[in-house]
């Protein structure tokens, strides 16, 4: 049986199997099934330090050209702003026609709180790593990133036969790499059953029905972007159709549905599109890791969404203004919390905060914070694949 197929049933399989056991069933499912998923995420997450440094080190000394890549970047970086900010009007689009939160009685809760959002400079300061074996301990990819593109830089600069010991070197490493996440693979299916099955038996029916508009709204425009926005990248650009991408990212797409981590999924992602989709390494290495820290699609629709559904709870109609500063203020919130723990609700935080609606708002979807996340997760990883795939098209014609 495909994997992908596989992946689906077990994704199928520990939603009934977690609705029929019921919250009775917590703590013994706690105790024996969700230390399993925990140990998949890990075997996932060993693997994105090696993949990302090793892969974009490969990436830039096969590109051997620094204007090269700031073209690439500059194109995926305007790709990415462009599609974060559809995704928060396709945000207030489907909230705007579900309406959630109208007549909706809640218990008022104090707002959770949340880190402070960290200014412009302050995230380019954190990029640059003052100790790389430090930044690759904690997995910060973005440090990761600069201090790879550094080691390819000095690695093209160098020349000559050493240089060509360390590309072979590198080059090795990451095919390692890709073997070792093949292997991990293959217990897809049961890590994913373990880790989506308590989050579904924790939050059972009665956490999930009084907001399920929410969740309604959020998995409608998830597809909506997906299949016309991102789609249609890859369709336009790489003339590819929608079946064959979503084909090739299905699996990457169900391991960041139950994981809800963008880096953690990224290992598998650069795997697929590498593989299933004919993106080249170079593109893969550098479009991707970035992706995983600056593209927040999903976060963008779910701040359209929730905007939208607080402004209802608390009887507070918002204006254009107020919806074209969201989508502003939503946008380049998406490149100051790049990379920061809990970027989702700093950046909610700060839209909020932008158009004046309750904080306390914020602690309405705390208790589905983690089903809405699985949506947002699954979304920013396919976009990134879908930017990966336009710009591998477009930098084929200029060779």
């Amino acid at each position: 049986m495909n994997l992908s197929v596989q992946i689906f049933l077990s994704l199928v399989l520990s939603v009934i199997v977690g609705l029929l056991l019921g919250d009775g069933s917590v703590g013994p499912v706690k105790t024996w099934i969700a230390p399993i998923g925990s140990m998949f995420i890990s075997l996932i997450k060993m693997m994105i330090v090696p993949v990302v440094f090793c892969s974009l080190v490969v990436g830039m000394t096969s590109m051997g050209d620094m204007k090269k890549l700031g073209r690439i970047g500059v194109k995926t970086l305007a790709v990415y702003l462009v599609t974060t900010a559809i995704a928060i009007a396709i945000g207030f689009v489907v909230a705007g026609i579900v309406q959630p939160g109208i007549g909706m009685a809640l218990p008022t809760a104090a707002a959770p709180k949340v880190k402070e959002a960290p200014t412009i400079m302050q995230v380019f300061l954190n990029m640059i790593p003052s100790n790389p074996i430090a930044s690759m301990a904690k997995a910060d990819i973005l440090p990761i990133i600069i201090f790879a593109l550094f080691v390819g830089a000095g690695i093209i600069s160098l020349g000559g036969k050493k240089a060509d010991i360390l590309i072979g070197f590198f080059d090795a490493s990451a095919e390692v790499c890709y073997r070792i996440i093949g292997m991990i693979m293959k217990i897809a299916p049961l890590g994913v059953f373990c880790l989506l099955m308590p989050v579904v038996v924790q939050n059972g029916p009665k956490v999930l029905l009084p907001l399920i508009s929410v969740i309604i709204c959020m998995a409608v425009g998830s597809v909506i972007h997906a299949v016309c926005i991102y789609s249609s990248i890859a369709g336009i650009a790489a003339r590819m159709s929608p079946l064959t991408f979503f084909r090739g990212m299905s699996e990457a797409m169900a391991i960041a549905f139950t994981t809800c981590s963008s880096a953690g999924t990224l290992p598998v992602n650069m795997k697929n599109v590498q593989t299933k989709l004919g993106v080249r390494r170079d593109i893969a290495s550098f479009v991707l890791p970035l992706g995983a820290t600056i593209n927040m699609d999903g976060t963008a629709l779910y701040m359209g969404i929730c905007s939208l559904f607080i402004a209802n709870v608390y009887g507070i109609p918002l204006t254009m203004d107020q919806m074209m500063m969201i989508i502003l203020t939503g946008t380049l919130a998406s490149i100051g919390t790049a990379g920061v723990p809990g970027g989702g609700l700093i950046m909610l935080a700060m839209v909020l905060q932008s158009v004046g609606l309750p904080m306390e708002g914020l602690a309405l979807v705390a208790g589905i914070d983690r089903v809405l996340d699985m949506f947002r997760t699954c979304l920013n990883i396919t976009g990134d694949a879908a930017v990966a795939v336009a710009i591998n098209a477009t930098e084929k014609d200029k060779e």
